[in-house]
């Protein structure tokens, strides 16, 4: 890195799709369903729905949930939901075959549905859109308060394979500083009755960079976690986001001497996880090397089809990314949720933006870089026809002048250094384009 260039933060923006929804618009031509996923291949689909509840909010999360159900809520959502979901499996068609080759709950805590709320919420997905749920890598996202017995049967008999649970530490002093009220004890009986369920694969979410933490404090969770051999773990960089009960709470501490503390344990976590057995997937996941792959081995990200389901689901088409409306705040989140419940006709795009092939370059660039692996050039050439090198010849030639990518990768293969993986949130929003920026920095908060 020369000397004249400032050094950039490491934790810009935590890039898990892109468009990013706030560059998501109103569509003012709401086009139907039925037209948009007409000449697509339906063959490789990945399936997700949304539940928007948790029994608490923590202090960091800017999720689009809400706190509690209150007056039968998630049973009108599950209506709402289901309707959804007949509308969207007619516009799927019947001219060729349809077929999700995953699955996944998120949310919001989908653990926080009841068990029978849950079995339904499987019945919908099976019988209103044909995900046979048994066959298929089916993840469902989960908390320490509401990983109970009897919902954890009902989702192991409905084949889950994958639940991941967010535990951010084991240490309840920093649980706390992070308004997320739990105890150790708790945490570890959840884990326990995860293990008991038997399902395939376990991940454990942890946080690094919460106001107080120690690399030896850090440590002790990552052990604690690493005590259950989980299959996954995710150690998230933690962020500080307008609207949220720490950003409401309090300023945000001085942002280099932060930078430097959250970067300083994101390599401890590393270095830890891989002396114990691990193997680096990407900045954030890391998983056992005697476990099985999750994922679907016929589903690309970067250029199959999801359909969601739920008010906080994003759908991807080829040439249109399109969801609901996003909020943050409290009192939005539920105006936007009771609007979804009151929907009778889910049969058009409401919310979304449009890629050309430019940002279709863009993403599939973007999704497959900040992956430890990195990027095929072969398959990015056979599906565009040009070289990456000369699509992004100004972001690659920034991204190697710093030296985040890596010169021993094979020739055909485009891929961080360590360094680089360490970057990846300054990485993607690098390669934002000029038009999504814009757009994000007009979305008005809410």
């Amino acid at each position: 890195m020369s000397a004249h260039r400032p050094r950039e933060s490491p934790y810009q923006n935590y890039v898990y799709a892109y468009p990013h929804k706030t560059a998501y618009r109103p569509l003012a031509e709401r086009p139907a369903l039925r037209e948009l996923w007409a000449d697509e291949p339906k063959g490789a689909l990945s399936l997700y729905a949304h539940i928007p509840f948790c029994e608490v909010r923590c202090g960091f999360c800017n999720l689009f949930t809400r706190v509690g159900a209150p007056d039968e809520a998630s049973a009108r959502y599950l209506d709402a939901l289901e309707r959804q979901a007949t509308a969207v499996r007619e516009a799927l068609g019947s001219e060729e075959p349809v077929r999700f080759a995953a699955a996944a709950f998120g949310g919001g805590t989908p653990t926080y549905l009841t068990a029978a709320e849950l079995d339904r919420l499987c019945d919908v997905v099976e019988y209103r859109m044909g995900a046979d749920l048994r066959s298929i890598p089916f993840a469902v996202e989960t908390s320490p308060a509401t990983a109970t017995v009897e919902r954890l049967a009902v989702l192991a008999e409905r084949g889950v394979t994958r639940l991941s649970i967010g535990v951010q530490s084991f240490v309840d002093a920093e649980a706390r500083t992070a308004v997320r009220p739990q105890r150790r004890a708790d945490v570890e009986a959840a884990l326990a009755r995860i293990r008991e369920a038997a399902v395939p694969a376990l991940n454990i979410d942890l946080i690094y960079g919460i106001d107080g933490q120690t690399a030896r404090s850090w440590r002790r969770s990552l052990d604690a976690a690493l005590a259950w051999r989980p299959e996954e773990l995710y150690l998230y960089p933690l962020y500080v986001r307008p609207l949220t009960g720490l950003g409401r709470r309090a300023a945000e501490r001085e942002r280099r001497v932060w930078d430097a503390q959250r970067l300083r344990l994101y390599r401890v976590g590393r270095d830890h996880l891989r002396e114990h057995g691990y193997r680096q997937v990407s900045m954030r996941m890391f998983r056992r090397a005697d476990a099985p792959e999750q994922g679907a081995e016929d589903h690309a990200c970067q250029s199959d089809g999801m359909v969601g389901l739920g008010c906080g689901a994003r759908s991807y088409t080829s040439s249109l990314h399109y969801s609901f409306d996003y909020a943050v705040a409290t009192r939005e989140v539920r105006a936007i949720i009771d609007a979804y419940t009151d929907t009778r006709d889910f049969s058009r795009a409401e919310v979304g933006r449009y890629l050309d092939a430019g940002e279709s370059r863009r993403r599939h660039l973007l999704q497959s870089l900040l992956q430890a692996e990195g990027m095929d050039v072969a398959a990015y050439r056979a599906r565009f026809g040009t070289e990456p090198v000369a699509d992004f010849a100004e972001e690659l030639a920034g991204f190697a002048g710093r030296g985040w990518l890596d010169p021993a990768a094979a020739p055909d293969r485009l891929r961080l250094s360590a360094e680089g993986l360490a970057y990846s949130d300054a990485v993607g929003p690098a390669l934002f384009s000029p038009a999504v920026r814009a757009a994000m920095a007009d979305y008005e908060l809410k």
